[in-house]
């Protein structure tokens, strides 16, 4: 046997021993049109702006579905996945879901990349439901509350420190440069855009997580001038990505708090909800955060602690669309609304529109790939996916999009083979 085949068994000897809690199912009575069997998954890796993690599910009934997992080794954690599901009916995707966490339990089943494999799967079972029974997946989640989802553009200002000629880092990441790129985003049609705000500026011992006083200024001169050049109308947030103490993020919030951001997102490390609370308490800027959690069980104390005001769950990552929809739920009873964070391609984005679109309290999602120009292409539909900074929410049976083959080879992950579409 070659190495691959190895694994592949040796994977499947494993999973023959999966002990008690056995999710398998191999003879569930179904109507013909629905009795359908996995016979293949496949994985792709393309190179926009981050690895973009393609999965594909094959069927015995001349139906494949298309995923996105979150970037990362997501792929590996896809292929260990596959014995377990090859030869289950596609149908039943909660059950399937909750096989493969079982399967994952020695290896952080519920968290990490683990959880962004069972996503990128579980969207393809969805693009695969709705295809079967030709219905938008937006349809089969329960329907929909809008018709176009708010698209949201994260965006980035300033030059590349490495090829700056300025020496003053200050000068590079001026304010006036964020202003510019706020004016160029919202004339393109957004009313929705994000700045990166920890962008360095100082040379500082940055293992405590701690800012001067003339780094927290530059941070605020940057929001004011953006908000000075585009008006309080844009929604418009700032994205810290979890590096600085409760102490800085507090007085960041603070300080930001007459240019009534409508969030500040991720100020503090991800993985306590108790300090969380502390800046959320201390500021009436609005605090975002969940990008970096799992499941609904990670998310509960965020709500319970009241440790954020807004909640981004990443769907490529969080568990797929059911689990998406269960945290929507609890955020909804804490009353909570939810910007769904979103790097991905065509693919992850447009499964994120359909899920957002049945939930009550998600009011924009975000787009990551303003800088990579052939975004679009991906898509084989002549019209642009984003168009006046929305998205419709598609008709077309399943996820609704064709990937177009020559765009995607051309920007292959470097040793990457494309599936067949």
């Amino acid at each position: 046997m070659t190495d691959d085949s190895k694994y592949r068994q040796l994977v499947a000897d494993m999973m023959g021993g999966i002990g008690w809690r056995d999710l398998r199912k191999t003879d569930q009575r179904r109507a013909p049109e629905r009795d359908v069997e996995i016979t293949n998954i496949k994985t792709v890796v393309v190179e926009g702006n981050f690895p973009w993690v393609l999965v594909k599910v094959e069927t015995d009934a001349d139906v494949y579905g298309l995923g996105e997992a979150f970037p990362g080794p997501a792929g590996e954690y896809v292929e260990f996945l596959k014995p377990g599901l090859v030869g289950q009916n596609p149908l039943d995707i909660d059950r399937l879901v909750e096989h493969m966490t079982q399967l994952l339990s020695g290896l952080g089943g519920s968290t990490g990349y683990s959880q962004a494999a069972v996503s990128g799967i579980e969207i393809a079972l969805w693009d695969i439901a709705g295809k079967l029974t030709g219905l938008p997946v937006y349809q089969l989640l329960g329907g929909k509350y809008r018709d176009e989802v708010q698209i949201y553009a994260d965006c980035h200002a300033g030059e590349n420190l490495a090829e700056a000629t300025s020496v003053d880092p200050r000068d590079v990441y001026s304010p006036d440069s964020y202003a510019q790129a706020a004016r160029e985003v919202v004339n393109e049609g957004f009313d929705a855009l994000k700045f990166d705000l920890d962008v360095k500026v100082e040379e500082a011992d940055t293992a405590t997580r701690r800012l001067s006083r003339p780094a927290i200024q530059h941070k605020v001169d940057i929001v004011r001038a953006v908000r000075e050049e585009i008006g309080y109308e844009p929604t418009l947030g700032f994205d810290l990505h979890w590096n600085f103490s409760v102490e800085t993020a507090t007085k960041i919030a603070q300080e930001v708090e007459e240019y009534d951001l409508d969030w500040l997102e991720d100020p503090v490390p991800p993985e306590s909800a108790e300090t969380h609370h502390k800046v959320v308490e201390s500021t009436s800027t609005p605090i975002l955060a969940g990008e970096n959690l799992t499941r609904v069980e990670d998310f509960l104390p965020f709500f319970t602690q009241q440790a954020l005001d807004i909640v981004a769950p990443d769907i490529q990552k969080c568990g797929g669309l059911l689990e998406f929809r269960k945290i929507a739920a609890v955020a909804d009873a804490f009353d909570v609304p939810i910007a769904p964070h979103n790097i991905s391609s065509p693919i992850g984005t447009m499964a994120s529109v359909h899920v957002c679109a049945t939930v009550p309290n998600a009011f924009a999602l975000e787009w990551h790939a303003r800088e990579v120009p052939w975004w679009e292409d991906m898509h084989a539909e002549d019209e642009d996916v984003i168009q006046d900074g929305v998205i419709q929410v598609p008709e077309k049976p399943g996820i609704g999009v064709m990937l177009d083959p020559d765009t995607i080879e051309e920007h292959l992950a470097s040793g990457e083979e494309l599936f067949e579409l």
